[in-house]
């Protein structure tokens, strides 16, 4: 069809592609000629005829087409997206551990330190508060003021007093201690855990409690010797 074509006064013969190129082009240009001279059809119709035509034809560029590469583009940005959130998930999830081991730290610390033990006066007041501890520990019923009295009574406060002259004493077992107990009896209502010394405050105030309780009901019920 198209064999030789001049530019500028000199023939030259086409290739076989530059031939099928030209076609294409003439295809176009002559489609594009048809559009704009469409009898009877209105200059409006017409643009909207070519918008369409042109429409269906995706814009390109380079090779790819334009929507192509902006899908490309909102997949990567959406893949930064979820890498940034999983990059703080996982900084806040190292935070919580941090300080979860930190209060575990915390907990074991104070699990690890020894209570103290409660301490008492070396004193009258002492002894009592230390023997109402015992007695509260082991169910033995009994008050401060009624210990307080009866050793007044009793001893006026002096752990190693002793009666040598009562009937006691004539029978050869004198009351000792503040609570004037006899050996017999504190070894009897001893209890656990204080000394087996009769002379020692607590353990005699102890004892003695422990035996007034069965004996009255309570050290608070004792008004006189016993």
């Amino acid at each position: 069809m198209l064999k030789n074509i001049n530019f500028r006064g000199h023939s030259r013969n086409l290739t076989k592609v530059q031939k099928l190129s030209l076609s294409g082009v003439a295809a176009v240009g002559a489609a594009a000629i048809a559009i704009t001279a469409m009898p009877g059809q209105s200059q409006a119709a017409q643009s909207s005829t070519t918008q369409a035509a042109a429409a269906q034809t995706p814009a390109t560029f380079g090779n790819k087409p334009v929507k192509d590469i902006k899908a490309s583009v909102t997949d990567q940005k959406a893949g930064a997206s979820l890498k940034a959130e999983a990059a703080v998930a996982k900084q806040k999830a190292a935070q919580e551990r941090k300080g979860q081991e930190s209060v575990s730290r915390s907990t074991e610390r104070v699990e690890l330190q020894p209570v103290a033990a409660k301490t008492y006066a070396n004193n009258l007041d002492g002894w009592i508060r230390q023997s109402l501890d015992i007695m509260r520990a082991k169910g033995i019923p009994g008050s401060y003021h009624g210990l307080h009295k009866n050793i007044m009574r009793e001893s006026s406060g002096n752990p190693m007093a002793i009666n040598n002259w009562d009937i006691n004493a004539r029978n050869g077992i004198p009351s000792k201690g503040l609570l004037q107990v006899i050996q017999p009896t504190f070894n009897a209502y001893h209890v656990a855990g204080t000394s087996k010394n009769i002379y020692d405050p607590v353990a005699n105030i102890t004892a003695a409690a422990n035996y007034a309780a069965d004996r009255y009901g309570s050290i608070d019920n004792v008004n006189s010797a016993y």
